[in-house]
């Protein structure tokens, strides 16, 4: 398959995470699962991991996703980077998604912050509705 061939291929999700991690190098990646239902969105479960390339794409972390147990619909992730730039240490980087969580639950909007795609690695933004 040829570079042009690869790239008409790829989800939003596998152009976002190649331009990222080209960006600055290695980071730690927040992932939260999104439920959808009608107008209404609510995260479901969290984890993070560590991105050391630009090699992973969408079908790898939906494998990755379905070790959760969940249904879900959608996917934020929120890029962070050490202090001296790469990857977090583990106990930073579960403080920061634990705040992260916390900040969520206060406010869905915060989904934006991120990047978010739907469960074909399409990018998705939340918008506010009037109940």
């Amino acid at each position: 398959m040829s570079i042009s061939e690869r790239d008409t291929l790829a989800s939003d999700f596998d152009r976002w995470i190649s331009a990222e991690f080209a960006k600055s190098g290695p980071f730690t990646a927040f992932a939260v699962l999104i439920e959808i239902a009608g107008s209404r969105v609510a995260p479901l479960c969290s984890t993070y991991f560590n991105v050391i390339g630009d090699e992973v794409d969408w079908g790898e972390i939906t494998v990755l996703f379905a070790g959760s147990g969940q249904q879900w619909d959608g996917a934020a992730f929120f890029p962070q980077r050490s202090a001296g730039g790469g990857p977090l240490d583990n106990p930073n980087a579960r403080l920061g998604l634990r705040k992260l969580e916390e900040r969520l639950d206060d406010n869905h909007l915060v989904l934006n912050e991120g990047h978010f795609f739907d469960k074909w690695g399409r990018r998705m933004k939340i918008e506010e509705v009037e109940q």
